[in-house]
């Protein structure tokens, strides 16, 4: 959406700029222009220019300004260029290789070739025309992969026409953040260049244009870092619908609101859920009793025919005890495949977790606790406590949105602070997330027949002095540099004096 306005306005306002010759006095850039009229379009207006002719006159010159300066914020899309796949075979030689699904080799080579991983080992034979790059000294890794965030689909959280998270409306499993997802954002080099190279881009409840949160707000997709349109980056189009739960809200400073009415709102709320996939359900059995036959298609109940067969997971975003405890309860009685998504409380209901073999995607570390009485560590030391009852988890982050999901690997090391051993942490943002999502024989660990997706570092990448010198996605040698870089060596060279 971001980049059609910016192709379309653009051309026009110069066009205007340079007929209208406009004074525009509110900016010295634009004094030279002298003012002449422009005809506009009769019969489709432009965005932000009045169609009537008296406003035309008086507000021209506002509406052009605002445009010009609209324009430029859309501009600024990232100017880094995607990789391009190597004609011939790199070998990382002589690096301290953290295979993550097994043990560290030391002064190891990795061969990268059609863009797997080939073979790993010392001494490695070689094709003609290898590309050989010199890792001594450094280490070798896996790439990060986030469960959970909103990449791609959010810019600026306080500027509306840059976030695209959700859609209007409580049931709206048709739709696809596939297609939403910009791939010239500015935040996915900042996020790739500390070594988070895939993510899994998720909706959100909820919109601005909405009071109320949504039930279902669609489907994810998984994405590789790399990419000229979305449909390079995709990994995996729609990897499972997404729920959030209904939550018992409490009451406000601003006001109290009657025990008896948020008990109503929270029930509706669940009745309206159920509803949901009691249709989703007919729906998906009348279209498989018609045997291929031409039958009335809805979108909506569509898109959850995967779930409902098994085929798909159901994520269910869900934080508090309460949440957690009805959300088990109602994926068994619907026969779903769930995941756990935030689960701030999982922690509590740890042996329910592990009975049932529901793997969590727990949100940042960084988090505050939610309420008075918990322990100021609860939150730090969710992770451990799944590890230690033996529930199979990962590490999501982004506390703040996707603009600083680079943090990801320090929120891994928060964990690791409060009772998660270092290698489950290190997992915890590489091969846990990666079989969660179903992506396990292709994701995650340094392993031969795997995806080359992968970083090489100057030292433990959960310490935050820890530099990443190259990245690999796919095989391909992508760039490292983000507005954050150019920021940093601009002012570099800031006199002192």
């Amino acid at each position: 959406m971001l980049s059609l306005v910016m192709q379309c306005s653009m051309p026009w306002i110069l066009r205007c700029a340079q007929n209208d010759k406009l004074i525009l006095q509110t900016h010295p850039r634009w004094s030279a222009l002298s003012s002449t009229r422009c005809p506009l379009p009769q019969k489709t207006p432009r965005l932000g220019v009045p169609t009537s002719p008296r406003l035309r006159r008086t507000s021209r010159p506002l509406h052009l300004a605002a445009a010009l300066i609209f324009s430029a914020s859309l501009a600024a899309a990232s100017t880094v260029t995607p990789a391009q796949r190597p004609a011939a075979p790199v070998l990382l030689k002589g690096g301290e290789v953290h295979t993550v699904s097994g043990a560290v080799l030391p002064k190891t080579d990795v061969l990268l070739a059609g863009g797997m991983i080939a073979q790993i080992g010392t001494g490695l034979k070689t094709p003609a025309g290898t590309q050989v790059i010199d890792v001594s000294g450094r280490r070798v890794y896996p790439g990060f992969l986030s469960a959970n965030t909103t990449l791609g689909l959010e810019e600026i959280a306080a500027v509306r026409a840059t976030v695209d998270t959700a859609e209007v409306g409580l049931i709206n499993p048709n739709a696809r953040t596939q297609v939403a997802v910009n791939p010239d954002s500015e935040l996915i080099p900042v996020t790739r260049a500390n070594g988070v190279l895939t993510v899994h881009t998720t909706p959100a409840a909820q919109s601005e244009a909405q009071a109320a949160p949504g039930l279902i707000a669609g489907t994810s997709t998984l994405l590789r870092l790399d990419g000229w349109t979305w449909e390079d980056m995709t990994l995996r189009a729609a990897v499972g619908i997404h729920v959030y739960w209904p939550e018992l809200a409490a009451p406000t400073r601003r006001g109290t609101v009657a025990a008896d009415d948020r008990q109503k709102k929270f029930d509706e709320q669940l009745k309206l859920l159920r509803h949901a996939f009691t249709t989703a359900r007919a729906y998906a059995q009348a279209r498989d009793a018609a045997g291929g036959r031409p039958t009335e298609t809805d979108l909506r109940w569509e898109a959850m025919r995967p779930a409902l067969r098994g085929d798909q997971p159901v994520f269910v975003h869900a934080n508090s005890l309460h949440q957690i405890s009805a959300a088990l309860d109602w994926a068994r009685a619907e026969g779903l495949k769930l995941i756990l998504v935030g689960a701030r409380d999982a922690w509590r209901l740890a042996d329910r977790l592990k009975a049932a073999d529901v793997p969590v995607i727990i949100g940042s570390p960084f988090d505050l606790p939610a309420r008075r009485d918990d322990g100021y560590d609860d939150v730090y030391s969710n992770a451990g406590r799944l590890h230690t009852a033996g529930v199979r988890f990962c590490i999501a982050g982004s506390a703040n949105g996707a603009m600083d999901l680079r943090n990801l690997p320090y929120e891994a090391a928060m964990a690791a602070a409060f009772g998660l051993p270092a290698g489950e942490a290190l997992k915890a943002i590489t091969l846990y997330p990666a079989q969660i999502l179903g992506v396990g024989g292709e994701l995650g660990s340094i392993e031969v027949g795997k995806r080359a997706t992968l970083i090489v570092t100057d030292g433990d990448p959960l310490e935050i002095p820890t530099q990443v010198s190259l990245a690999f996605i796919d095989g391909a040698s992508i760039q490292l540099h983000s507005r954050h870089t150019q920021l940093y060596d601009k002012y570099r060279q800031r006199s002192t004096k």
